[in-house]
């Protein structure tokens, strides 16, 4: 039950990411009901973090991956939801963690400042306390 609460979480977290670019152009165009689409991520990040072309390609390709792998498991019936649980974490975790690796010191402070924050959102079922202690 620690993992599925964990999962739903990491999943918030996540998609809360990217619900200001979401907003912006309406409907997500992403293959999941209503999720953003990758360009809608790197969008959304580019505005946060400030990121350089180089940077925007190489989070839309490791969002790529991540899609085409969670796509993958979500048709992969021959696993158990628990485990289909902890893979999509493993997923979104390493995914997480490459993106953080493009970044420079600065915006890996303001990323892990965006993360902290979503899981905050999710874990006090929106009220997000952190709010009041963001950095400028």
């Amino acid at each position: 039950m620690k993992n599925a609460t964990r999962f739903l979480i990491v999943a918030f977290a996540f998609a809360a990411l990217s619900l200001p670019a979401l907003a912006q152009s309406g409907e997500g165009q992403g293959p999941h009901r209503g999720m953003p689409s990758v360009d809608e991520r790197v969008q959304h990040l580019t505005q946060k973090l400030n990121l350089s072309a180089d940077q925007q390609a190489k989070v839309k390709s490791i969002l790529e991956d991540q899609q085409s792998q969670m796509g993958s498991l979500r048709q992969d019936t021959s696993m158990s939801q628990q485990d289909r649980r902890a893979k999509f974490q493993q997923i979104h975790e390493a995914s997480t963690q490459k993106i953080r690796e493009t970044l420079t010191d600065d915006q890996k402070a303001k990323f892990d400042q965006m993360q902290a924050e979503h899981k905050g959102m999710g874990k006090h079922g929106g009220q997000n306390d952190a709010g009041s202690t963001e950095k400028q």
